[in-house]
């Protein structure tokens, strides 16, 4: 079983920061790639940011230059600073992985539950 969990999600005034966190634990061989979903009032789950199992950063052009996404392998854990947020960020924000369970298993995409980010004055 692989559990991914997010935190940090908070309301906050437009132009203000927040850090998300999400960690996966269970069991887990390896990690590929690590990414942040979002899912806005009304509208389709879209990608924010991913991180690749080579190390290479992407965003969608709403938030380059304001979010930076980020990873600590040792602990499983990938990141989001959100600086600047503007009232179009509010979203459940939502955290996937590509990761197999064992050395003979495919890896999948798993999911955490998310966590809700609301920017509003």
């Amino acid at each position: 079983q692989v559990q991914l969990v997010e935190s940090g999600g908070n309301l906050v005034q437009p132009g203000g920061s927040l850090r998300l966190s999400c960690t996966a634990s269970g069991s887990i061989f390896s990690i590929n790639g690590m990414g942040w979903y979002r899912q806005a009032p009304g509208k389709e789950r879209e990608l924010v940011a991913i991180d690749t199992s080579e190390g290479t950063t992407r965003y969608v052009h709403s938030v380059t230059g304001r979010f930076t996404i980020s990873r600590d392998n040792a602990k499983n854990t990938l990141y989001l600073q959100m600086n600047s947020l503007k009232p179009e960020d509010t979203a459940v924000y939502y955290c996937q992985a590509n990761i197999r369970t064992s050395k003979w298993a495919i890896s999948r995409d798993y999911w955490g539950k998310g966590t809700l980010v609301t920017v509003s004055s």
